[in-house]
């Protein structure tokens, strides 16, 4: 598997443990713990984990067309 590919399968494992987690939430997800969660909690480093690899997606993506950003 490409290094693409395992990026874009961890974003959507990912994406499947944000919205389990907010299901379970009556009241959703707080920002505060979308951005700033404290470690231990569920949602810690979530933020900055996804925007890296979706960075890193759009650099790979970049780097295929032969385009900059």
């Amino acid at each position: 598997m490409s290094n693409k590919q395992e990026l874009i399968k961890e974003m959507l494992e990912m994406q499947k443990h944000f919205m389990k987690y907010e299901h379970q939430n009556e009241n959703g997800v707080d920002p505060v713990d979308y951005y700033i969660a404290p470690e231990g909690h569920p949602l810690h480093g979530y933020h900055k984990r996804y925007r890296d690899i979706a960075m890193q997606l759009v650099d790979i993506a970049h780097e295929e067309k032969g385009s900059h950003r």
